[in-house]
């Protein structure tokens, strides 16, 4: 077992995700290579400022443009979207998640049972679609007026055409062409996958890779039984049994971090990397391309992992929690409150609205963890560098700070926005 301690896991989990020391990612192939690195892009149609999944990878990707995810998912074919956790996943993992998709088909209890519920109940409407994918070869939930309809009380949609078209994506007769408007436009997945990628891995390989992905994608994980992981197909029937056997194998370590009292795992193929943080080293994979995140701050995406869900407090000890869907009155910050990376912790937060009328990011609210940063010019400048980065991403052309009260906070980040 390996001994750590919360700096090194920290920093572990920050780095794995490509949020520490810098970014390291450039582009539409530094998004690929982000995407990849993160194992999955969770996506969120929700527009405030910007989709969690575009400010994901601006905190990640130099240079990233909203949409350069969908350049590589839907045009280059790299990645597919899929499940009740809606995220991107590898193309290349297509034959392992093929199988997650006929479990759901065929009501394996480590699944979503609703998904094989809904295709019994729309048997007609499913017979329907595939004609029609067959005839036109991409379909869309627009393609559908409601009048000729049987209307349903599913969330996942209001009319039978909808669920019929989730249904088949769910267990795999179907994959999202493109999208538009973020909403998904479908095809027959052989006119859209690599034939090659058309196939099923075996039950066991399958569920040894998606514990396997399950650590990666947390770092250190304790494979709990949450609900997002329940949705991400993870095998918890026989996870204790999967993890004995990638224990004995050598595909994973048990991790002890300092004041966590749960036992941890991580993939033997990182444990390089925790002897070089352990040791006070960054690792050459990781060295940023431009600033670090000391020089410059980053703004998580409120569906970042490593802050999502009680993370951050785990953490940082930051108490973040997404307030989008909270009543107003039982707000306590804002509606779009995105925590402030400086370093490798969580020091602030803001609330802020994209006006497009004037074509201007304005802040709403910003909060300190410790009022003494606001008289910090190391932490103004780098807050100012992040605001400058992240107007330019918005492609906003101007940044109202009047609600920053710090005054050496608003006149760097004004000062610096002046040179833009």
């Amino acid at each position: 077992m390996l001994n750590i301690d919360l700096d090194v896991a920290r920093r572990f989990i920050l780095g794995k995700q490509g949020l520490w020391p810098g970014r390291r990612w450039r582009g539409v192939e530094g998004t690929e290579a982000s995407m990849r690195a993160m194992e999955y892009l969770q996506l969120d149609p929700l527009q405030v400022i910007a989709r969690s999944h575009d400010i994901t990878l601006h905190s990640r990707v130099l240079d990233y443009v909203p949409g350069m995810w969908e350049e590589v998912t839907y045009a280059q074919r790299k990645f597919f979207d899929w499940g009740g956790w809606l995220a991107t996943r590898p193309m290349d993992e297509m034959p392992y998640w093929r199988v997650v998709m006929h479990r759901e088909r065929d009501g394996n209890p480590d699944c979503d049972p609703r998904t094989r519920k809904m295709g019994q109940e729309h048997m007609e409407a499913v017979a329907e679609i595939r004609t029609l994918l067959q005839e036109r070869g991409v379909v869309s939930n627009r393609d559908f007026e409601m009048a000729g309809r049987t209307r349903t009380q599913s969330y996942r949609g209001r009319k039978d055409s909808s669920l019929a078209l989730y249904y088949l994506w769910r267990i795999g007769e179907v994959v999202t062409h493109h999208r538009e408007n973020f909403e998904r436009v479908y095809a027959l997945t052989e006119t859209a996958v690599p034939a090659n990628l058309i196939n099923e891995s075996s039950d066991d390989e399958t569920d040894r890779f998606l514990i396997k992905k399950e650590i990666r994608f947390a770092g250190l994980s304790r494979l709990q039984r949450t609900q997002d992981a329940f949705h991400r197909g993870v095998p918890f029937s026989r996870a204790r049994q999967i993890c004995a056997a990638l224990l004995a194998d050598g595909d994973i370590v048990e991790v002890k971090v300092e004041g966590w009292k749960a036992t941890h795992y991580a993939c033997s193929s990182d444990v390089e990397l925790l002897a070089d943080l352990s040791a006070g080293r960054v690792p050459e994979a990781w060295k940023p391309l431009a600033t670090t995140t000391r020089e410059e701050v980053v703004f998580l995406a409120p569906l970042d992992p490593v802050s999502a869900r009680g993370r951050a407090k785990v953490l940082f000890g930051f108490d973040y929690v997404w307030e989008v869907y909270k009543p107003e009155d039982k707000r306590k910050f804002g509606y779009y409150t995105l925590p402030v990376l400086w370093g490798e912790q969580l020091v602030a937060r803001f609330d802020s609205k994209f006006d497009r009328a004037t074509n201007t990011m304005v802040i709403l609210g910003f909060w300190l963890e410790d009022e003494a940063l606001g008289k910090d010019e190391a932490f103004a400048e780098a807050l100012a560098r992040g605001f400058q980065r992240f107007v330019t991403f918005l492609g906003a052309s101007q940044l109202d700070v009047t609600a920053v009260s710090e005054p050496l906070l608003r006149h760097h980040t004004e000062l610096l926005g002046q040179h833009r």
